[in-house]
């Protein structure tokens, strides 16, 4: 997976890899040049006592390293803009790619594992992206000219190379095989640490109303001190890495300086070949050297790799259609046939056999306990999930047959958890609708009943909200996801449990003026009160998944056991409130 990511996403930047090819071939070139230069210096010049030899070898041996230098930065300057638009790329690809899935597919991976692998998985990736284009020419070119040149030197010793860099080699393959499972094991850690993070972060006021914070903390201590051990694991094997390689090197120096000083007292070879020698063994060494450090970021790399690659090779469960229909003949229409869903592996499905209507003007409630599948129904009305059994249409035509972006425009939906983002209560009531005045936005807010607090904040509009609306109170958030969707004005509104924060007045006054705004609009609302439900055109009781009675209020409690058990547990009997 890892050479995949790395040949599609660099392959648009060829003109760049190009230039940095012949850079860097240019470079070392020079580079390998430098140490016969040197020898020549040494053998014709000093040796000899001519000054203008060495005068002329050092001129020669200046513009060389200019033109190496010169190689090298721009390489530099090449592969840094290559990698930095490759993990560019990269992240925008697993952000769009996480952005296309279905609920399904985010519970399966789970929200801090995706931060993780869009984040430090791409980072560790694109690091090794960059090492490649500075280093992946010049290591083997560094290697293979550094044995001909040394040999060219002089032969005698080149057994000495022989030697040593298939040494260097087996030590480098031992270490680098323990250091791949513990590398994955790493990123496996880091997800433990951001999930746990995260919950402790989101659920603090939970934490300190139930005073769990020293089981919380002993909690992420566990977590923390598991990715200690397994980086500490990884990190001496990564340590051990380079004093094998300079102790290898060492030793090797110090042959080529043994055998070679005997050679050059029995007249077999020069003082500047020895030290050419002894240079070009350390250039192979270095350009093995080299290679060891990227080997070492190849295991983590390779593991990020991997994890991308889950996300980028899992398509999600809501498919676009192919020939999607762009226009629809009427508005508002909502209609359920058998619908059902069942998870993948379940044992039990989650709905079965959903059967409804709403037109335009009509509100359609839905009440049941928990877990008997109300919000699962109302996310198959947006495609947040599909349908397993059945069909779902809005405006007479299948949602799955739908423009992805037709179906959306047409609904205006407030989440169970109403969830607001950064910036400002204008830029979150915009969210559907940018083009919204601020006359329209005082005008949703005073049907949402939210513009007296909005009015007592001290920008009113351009007040900040912090992401997830924190600054908030839980009905003031709830109120403004309400306007937010009012703002829209969609032909179908979906209210999942969105007055549950909210109290009874509030919720009282918020219906009375949805009314006239939704006259022409089909409703569809989930709750858990009664009250706020009972004067619902149609009435949906839903228990395990299925429909066990549908009606108006008066008739439900009348003649429904489940929806008298539910009126019963919030004191409703017949049409009087116990109080």
């Amino acid at each position: 997976m890892l050479g995949q990511l790395l040949r599609s996403y660099l392959r648009p930047y060829k003109g760049w890899l190009s230039a940095i090819v012949v850079l860097q071939f240019t470079g070392t070139a020079a580079m390998l040049y430098l140490p016969s230069l040197n020898a020549d210096i040494i053998d014709q010049g000093v040796a000899r006592g001519d000054t203008g030899r060495v005068v002329q070898l050092g001129a020669i041996m200046l513009a060389v390293a200019l033109v190496q230098a010169a190689c090298s930065m721009t390489s530099a300057w090449f592969g840094g803009q290559a990698a930095m638009a490759f993990g560019r790329d990269l992240r925008k690809a697993v952000f769009g790619r996480i952005g296309s899935f279905s609920a399904r597919e985010v519970s399966t991976f789970g929200a801090p594992s995706l931060i993780t692998r869009a984040t430090n998985d791409v980072q560790q990736v694109q690091m090794l992206a960059m090492m490649t284009c500075l280093m992946a020419v010049t290591i083997p070119i560094m290697m293979i000219g550094g044995v001909i040149m040394a040999m060219r030197e002089d032969f005698g010793l080149s057994w000495l190379v022989v030697a040593v860099v298939p040494v260097l080699f087996v030590c480098i393959g031992v270490v680098v095989s323990q250091m791949v499972p513990a590398f994955r094991q790493v990123q496996e850690r880091l997800d433990d640490v951001n999930r746990v993070l995260r919950e402790q972060i989101s659920g603090i006021r939970v934490v300190r109303a139930f005073v769990r914070e020293p089981q919380e903390v002993q909690r992420f201590e566990r977590s923390n001190a598991d990715l200690t051990a397994v980086s500490l694991r990884a990190g001496r094997w990564m340590a051990l890495m380079f004093p094998l390689v300079m102790g290898v090197s060492n030793v090797a120096s110090v042959g080529v300086i043994w055998f070679g000083g005997h050679r050059v007292d029995s007249g077999q070879m020069e003082v500047g070949a020895l030290t050419a020698f002894l240079a070009y063994l350390m250039q192979i060494l270095m350009s093995v050297m080299m290679g060891t450090f990227m080997l070492m970021m190849i295991p983590r790399a390779s593991v990020s790799a991997d994890r991308i690659g889950e996300v980028l090779d899992t398509r999600t469960t809501v498919v676009p259609p192919a020939h999607p229909v762009t226009e629809v003949a009427v508005a508002g229409h909502l209609d359920l046939e058998g619908v059902g869903l069942t998870y993948p592996g379940a044992e039990a499905p989650v709905l079965r056999d959903v059967t409804f209507s709403a037109r335009p003007g009509q509100t359609i409630a839905v009440i049941g306990s928990t877990g008997a599948g109300k919000t699962t129904l109302v996310n198959l009305v947006p495609r947040l999930l599909d349908a397993t059994e059945g069909v779902v249409r809005v405006d007479g035509v299948d949602v799955r047959d739908l423009e992805p972006e037709l179906l959306w425009s047409r609904i205006g939906l407030v989440p169970q958890r109403a969830f607001l983002f950064s910036g400002t209560v204008a830029s979150n009531l915009r969210y559907g609708r940018p083009d919204a005045t601020d006359e329209e936005l005082w005008e949703a807010l005073e049907i949402a009943q939210g513009a007296d607090f909005v009015r007592a904040m001290p920008d009113q509009l351009d007040t900040a909200v912090a992401q997830g609306g924190t600054t908030v109170s839980g009905g003031q958030r709830q109120r403004l996801a309400i306007a937010r969707a009012l703002v829209r004005r969609p032909e179908i509104y979906l209210f999942d449990d969105a007055f549950s924060a909210l109290d009874v007045a509030t919720d009282a006054r918020l219906r009375a003026a949805l009314k006239p705004v939704t006259r022409d609009a089909t409703v569809l609302i989930v709750a858990q009160r009664i009250a706020t439900i009972r004067d619902a055109d149609v009435i949906l009781v839903l228990e395990d998944g299925e429909v066990v009675g549908q009606g108006t209020h008066d008739e439900l409690l009348r003649d429904n056991p489940t929806y008298q058990e539910i009126a019963a547990s919030q004191g409703i009997k017949g049409e009087e409130v116990v109080a």
